[in-house]
């Protein structure tokens, strides 16, 4: 940690993945928009089934923490990580394909997002080992800020670009350049050579996939950042998938009147915000620490759903209320993204990064499903401003998780040893009654 890193952009490897992750970030905006959109617009979808289009792209993430035990023990992440974009792309050009021969159904729209989730699921516990090995340590904020602000320019890109291809295509079609993406993804991140670890072997190989993905779970539970940061990540998950996309898109268009093309240029203005705090993540952190970058970042993101719940008034107040509210919420969560990230690949050893990966994801994912099912209910009971408002004072709660944890006392990741010997020191000191 003493030495200073160099340039990731130096690094060739690392600008391949970048580049990759880049356009399919762009694609995945698109779709985001369009997807929802087939089913409002063309297949005149209720609250509740738009709630479970949104369910079913997350449902997969409840076996992460098999998946991700499995995963742990190949040895070539990168394959996997390839494997699962050229799936994504397959399953999203049946829809444009289905709608060219006479139509698509909810039921087809419903597997698409069901699946397209479980490659996205096989791609994100391939992750977190595949980027350990990637990036050096000392520049994991700086990795992470990289990455995050291509996600977030995609942000601003991707829903302006994605409603103006659905207005002139249409929204089946529209999703050819998500497909697109992810070819363009597992091309680039195909030839990325990078170390990995070697394979498992004698009894620790021999243990169950169910015993490996315990382990995994286990990890978490007792490590204090850790048990912390997935509290305060799942219940933040829970509240704004109370809204999500597909509630906040069914708001925009049935409550406050707004166009596919008015909705898109709101999320992408709104989502410089999302760019900036990418931007500013590591000068943040430098500033006022780690930690609490993180639990500022905690109540940023949910917070702001209030601002589109609160929206009236004329076209410009209507819109402008929703880009404010994406702009704010963009800014906390890439304060809360690329620190958390960054903080959680230091602390997890390189032999269970896909175990730890999936047992996080199968909580913290796990939960955007039964979030996303709760709010179209809510939404159904008590109308859409409501259940908006819910999900912003209950996202901001997850504060509490962070408080009495470690993390608001990490000032970088080279304090985060010594922090937690201290604490181990304190607790042996004062055993428990």
């Amino acid at each position: 940690m003493s030495s200073p890193p160099t340039s990731l952009w130096r690094d060739r490897r690392f600008v391949r993945f970048w580049a990759g992750q880049s356009a399919s970030q762009l694609g995945d905006r698109i779709s985001e928009l369009a997807l929802p959109l087939i089913a409002v617009a063309a297949l005149h979808a209720s609250a509740n089934q738009v709630a479970w289009l949104t369910a079913l792209a997350w449902a997969p993430n409840l076996l992460a923490i098999v998946l991700g035990a499995w995963v742990d023990h190949r040895v070539h992440k990168r394959r996997l990580m390839v494997l699962a974009d050229l799936a994504r792309a397959c399953l999203l050009l049946t829809l444009p394909t289905a709608y060219l021969l006479g139509g698509v159904t909810l039921i087809h729209l419903y597997a698409v997002a069901l699946l397209t989730g479980a490659a996205g699921v096989l791609f994100n516990t391939a992750y977190p080992p595949f980027f350990a090995r990637l990036v050096p340590r000392s520049s994991y904020v700086d990795a992470n800020s990289k990455l995050s602000a291509s996600r977030s320019a995609s942000y601003v890109a991707g829903p302006a670009m994605g409603g103006a291809l659905v207005q002139a295509v249409t929204a089946p079609v529209a999703v050819i350049a998500d497909a697109l993406t992810f070819l363009a993804s597992a091309a680039l991140v195909g030839p990325i050579q990078a170390d990995q670890p070697a394979a498992v072997s004698g009894g620790q190989a021999s243990h169950s996939l169910l015993r490996r993905a315990r382990e995994g779970l286990a990890f978490v539970i007792r490590h204090p950042i850790l048990r912390a940061s997935l509290g305060c990540a799942t219940t933040v998950n829970f509240f704004t998938f109370m809204t999500a996309t597909g509630l906040t898109v069914l708001f925009a268009d049935r409550v406050l009147g707004l166009s596919a093309d008015v909705i898109g240029l709101a999320f992408g203005i709104g989502s410089t915000g999302a760019l900036l705090g990418a931007l500013i993540a590591p000068a943040i952190s430098r500033w006022i620490g780690l930690g609490r970058s993180i639990a500022v970042g905690a109540v940023l993101f949910p917070a702001p759903i209030a601002v589109t719940a609160m929206a009236g008034g004329p076209l410009w107040a209507r819109a402008g209320a929703l880009g404010l509210a994406e702009f704010l919420a963009g800014l906390g969560v890439m304060l809360f993204d690329v620190n958390l990230n960054s903080l959680q690949t230091a602390v997890i050893p390189d032999g269970m990064r896909s175990r730890v990966a999936g047992a996080y994801s199968t909580v913290n994912y796990g939960i955007r499903p039964i979030g996303a099912l709760v709010g179209g209910m809510l939404a159904t009971i008590i109308g859409l401003r409501t259940t908006l408002i819910t999900a912003a004072v209950g996202g901001a709660l997850s504060l509490l998780w962070l408080l009495p944890s470690p993390i608001p006392r990490i000032r970088s990741l080279a304090h985060i040893a010594p922090l937690l010997a201290d604490d181990a020191t304190e607790t042996a000191g004062h055993p428990a009654p």
